[in-house]
């Protein structure tokens, strides 16, 4: 399996850099065992957002890959914990507040010299989603609840692991990348209840207080 590597990216420093594989052929999100999830680089996430351990019980990955429609993002976690879900979900629309309950994440910026601007996309293991466009000003966090990605999600619950994928058309973005382009981003993961609840992240914000919404510690997203 490819792995995350950290390379020097064309701003000349060393950063972490994941490459997304392209497929020829768009396939059904809940087909978690297409063989075109093997081509994906594997981005193992295994720190909270202050860099400490998560614990084995909390490790997920994440691999993406796009087509020529959008971008496809799997999370594969392991889950050794009661999950923290909703007795009602709904997923006929955006669930305000998903972020307090067990989650994925996946920030993406598709301007790398100003990650400032960015999107937000949610999926839980009962396949509940989010997703917003957001920017940072003046060191305020301003959020356009209204936005609307068209985003697709699909998720499975098997015992000590979960499973999760989004699909998010070209058409939520102010560009459509081509081969060479870089974003930035960060994946993430909130798990389990207060006090001890996780908030993992691929590359760790390192805020005093629990926060992913830090776009310059986001990493180098590479389409191939």
């Amino acid at each position: 399996m490819n792995k995350p590597r950290a390379g020097i990216t064309r701003e000349g420093r060393n950063a972490p850099l994941v490459r997304i594989k392209r497929i020829e052929q768009d396939f059904p999100l809940d087909d978690f065992s297409n063989c075109d999830w093997a081509k994906a680089e594997s981005i193992r996430v295994t720190t909270n957002w202050d860099a400490s351990s998560a614990g084995i019980g909390r490790e997920f990955c994440a691999r993406l890959l796009y087509s020529g429609t959008g971008i496809y993002a799997l999370f594969d976690a392991s889950q050794t914990e009661e999950l923290v879900i909703t007795d009602n979900p709904i997923t006929c629309e955006k669930s305000i507040g998903l972020w307090e309950r067990d989650v994925f994440e996946i920030f993406l910026a598709p301007e790398r010299s100003a990650p400032e601007k960015y999107f937000e996309f949610e999926v839980s293991p009962l396949a509940e989603w989010l997703d917003l466009a957001l920017e940072i000003r003046n060191g305020e966090r301003i959020s356009n609840w209204n936005y609307h990605s068209g985003m697709k999600t699909a998720s499975r619950i098997e015992r000590s692991r979960v499973l999760a994928a989004v699909f998010i058309p070209f058409a939520a973005f102010p560009v459509v990348p081509k081969s060479g382009d870089i974003w930035r981003g960060n994946v993430f993961r909130c798990i389990g209840r207060e006090p001890g609840r996780g908030y993992l992240a691929w590359q760790p914000t390192l805020t005093p207080e629990p926060s992913f919404h830090v776009p310059e510690r986001f990493g180098y997203l590479e389409f191939e």
